[in-house]
């Protein structure tokens, strides 16, 4: 049966940023399970892609709209999964719900673009978000964005490079040419099944080995330009 919920969620509105969730009750210590988290789960798709290839981890959803929730956490129950969403404000509520325990991966898939400038405000990252999660993940960890609009991503983009804790996995400014995790969200799927091109990145924490490991190069070199035809490199 089909959830209905509303697209667009305003969360500015005061009793959204009011939720006040509990802490998470993770597993902790050396053999404690992974935790991978998408921000903005929506039906979970990708969520529950990958607890199908890995259910070894623990998987969790934020979720602003109580009816998707809702929706994820049943079937996660029918089908045995790793998985669970939790209704809860990603700009407010990460701190309180990991207290004491680290994300392996975060995942923000096709946010809300909020198109009108005048609501560019209700975009979900913002520079306070990248400096949350880089306190939350682990030594090791990634962050993973995509998202079908250009001026989103490279917003999104701009926040994560001034974020000095941040390194960019490829290279400065620059964009992933195919997602490293061989799932889908829904959206990624339509937009995919249009041609249409994807803008996906990923960033590790300056300390990590893998940032020992990045190159470098100008932003002009790495960027593309939007206007013109897709380019392959942009595709998953």
């Amino acid at each position: 049966m089909a959830v209905r919920v509303r697209h667009h969620v305003n969360p500015l509105r005061p009793g959204l940023r009011s939720l006040s969730p509990a802490r998470l009750p993770l597993c902790s210590g050396p053999q404690a399970p992974a935790v991978d988290v998408e921000l903005g789960c929506a039906d979970a798709q990708f969520l529950f892609q990958l607890a199908q290839k890995d259910p070894s981890a623990q998987y969790i959803g934020i979720e602003i709209r109580q009816a998707w929730v809702d929706d994820v956490n049943r079937r996660a129950a029918d089908v045995g999964l790793p998985l669970c969403a939790v209704h809860a404000h990603i700009n407010v509520d990460l701190p309180a719900l990991f207290a004491g325990h680290r994300v392996r991966r975060f995942f923000i898939n096709f946010p809300d673009p909020w198109f009108k400038r005048h609501q560019h405000n209700r975009r979900v990252v913002t520079p306070e978000l990248a400096r949350i999660l880089v306190e939350l993940l682990e030594p090791e960890g990634e962050l993973f964005f995509q998202s079908d609009v250009w001026d989103l991503a490279l917003d999104a983009m701009a926040v994560f490079e001034s974020e000095p804790l941040l390194r960019n996995a490829r290279s400065e400014w620059s964009f992933l040419v195919h997602s490293p995790y061989g799932v889908q969200s829904l959206r990624e799927e339509r937009v995919l099944s249009q041609g249409q091109p994807v803008w996906r990145m990923q960033y590790v924490l300056a300390g990590s080995q893998r940032a020992q490991q990045g190159g470098s190069a100008s932003r002009r070199d790495l960027l593309p330009d939007p206007t013109s035809s897709p380019c392959p490199a942009m595709l998953g």
